[in-house]
Formats: C-alpha cells, sequence, structure tokens
C-alpha cells in the first residue's frame, strides 16, 4: 500500500477553519460598530439602507474602481435625507448650529466604508481578503 497519499483530516477539510477565522473578522467589525456615536448610528443605518437599494449585479459600487462624482451625489443623497429627517423633528435646536460640511465629510468616510464591507462581502457576510 501507498500510505504516502492518505491525507490527514484536518488536511483534507482546511475550509471550515477558514470560516472560523473569518466568522471572527466578522464579529469583531460588527462589535466595533456598536461602539459608534448616537449620530454616527443614526447615519450609518441610513447609509445602510440606501446602498441596499444600489446593491445589484454591475452596481456602481462593485466597480473595480468607483466613480469620485458617483460617490460624491451619493453622500449628497444621504446628507439630504439626514436633513429632510431632522427638520421633521428637530431635536433641542440641534438643526440650526449643524454644520453640514463636516456632516457630509463624516457620512462620505462612513459610506466609504459600507461600500468597502459591502464590497468584500459575499451573500453570506462573509468578509473576503
Amino acid at each position: 500500500m501507498n500510505q504516502s497519499r492518505i491525507l490527514p483530516f484536518y488536511m483534507a477539510y482546511p475550509l471550515p477553519l477558514y470560516y472560523q477565522q473569518e466568522d471572527s473578522v466578522t464579529r469583531d467589525l460588527e462589535y466595533l460598530q456598536q461602539m459608534y456615536p448616537t449620530e454616527a448610528k443614526k447615519y450609518q443605518k441610513i447609509i445602510a439602507e440606501t446602498l441596499d437599494r444600489i446593491d445589484y449585479e454591475g452596481s456602481m459600487i462593485y466597480d473595480e474602481y468607483p466613480d469620485r462624482w458617483q460617490i460624491y451625489r451619493l453622500t449628497q443623497i444621504i446628507v439630504d435625507k439626514i436633513r429632510k429627517t431632522q427638520e421633521e423633528r428637530p431635536e433641542e435646536g440641534e438643526n440650526k448650529d449643524m454644520d453640514w460640511d463636516r456632516v457630509t465629510e463624516f457620512v462620505q468616510v462612513l459610506l466609504s466604508y459600507e461600500i468597502y464591507r459591502k464590497r468584500h462581502s459575499n451573500r453570506n457576510g462573509i468578509l473576503k481578503f
């Protein structure tokens, strides 16, 4: 008998260990998102809802090099949604002294992160590196 062709069990099926490692990365990212400040959580929810609507095969978020103008336009759409929700329920005058340029920059950073997550995850939510 040729014993050199027999593989140990752990070498024959290496994928479960691979998915356990990716699962820990996903859990780590979700835990860190829970630590976002309250405003960031609100913005992140609106961003995720917006990206879910444009998440289809061939979407601009899956382009190899997404267009800067399209990202900027998507940021403006999200900021407009945030403004509309702020106007519907103003909370202690926060809307009056809000610096919308900073909000726009912050939303663009969160949007870039969410696009990164969508691009590197498959339908099961497992990150691909």
